[in-house]
């Protein structure tokens, strides 16, 4: 895999890899920048975030489960001081759909964690992860009722 950043101005630049996606990259005016693009560390967590849901809805999908919004959300705490590296992230998969399995939620966190997220077993190794989960019921007309939360459990995560 490839990528690359081409400076534009300041500390504005521009990401690409081998998809041919571009992506704005800058930084808070505190530092320099102009808060015109994406934090370098915010894409590792747009990263996790992405690498993880794209694992969970696609086994929600072969376990025929009935999802009909869903969302990860990845909160990742910084140290104060430079490199201000993440030193905690807790990521929460909201389920929403039509008598959505318990059970086929959590096998896919398990997967995810243990086999298929490439992003979240690299980060895994250097920063301590806690997965939450919350089960909606879609109620119809964008209404939804919390029907099972928890949080998943592994050694290996």
């Amino acid at each position: 895999m490839n990528a690359n950043v081409a400076w534009r101005q300041g500390l504005r630049f521009t990401g690409k890899a081998g998809s041919g996606f571009e992506v704005p990259l800058g930084t808070d005016p505190e530092e320099g920048g102009t808060s015109d693009g994406f934090l370098p560390l915010e894409l590792m967590a747009v990263s996790l975030a992405g690498c993880t849901a794209m694992d969970v809805i696609s086994i929600l999908t072969k376990k025929k489960q009935t999802v009909t919004a869903f969302e990860v959300t990845v909160n990742a705490d910084q140290a104060q001081e430079f490199p201000k590296v993440f030193t905690h992230a807790v990521i929460t998969y909201l389920v929403t759909g039509q008598a959505v399995d318990e059970a086929a939620v959590l096998r896919a966190i398990e997967l995810t964690a243990t086999k298929y997220c490439p992003v979240q077993a690299m980060l895994g190794k250097v920063v301590p992860m806690e997965l939450f989960y919350e089960i909606f019921e879609d109620g119809g007309s964008e209404t939804a009722q919390l029907v099972k939360k928890g949080k998943y459990h592994s050694q290996s995560v």
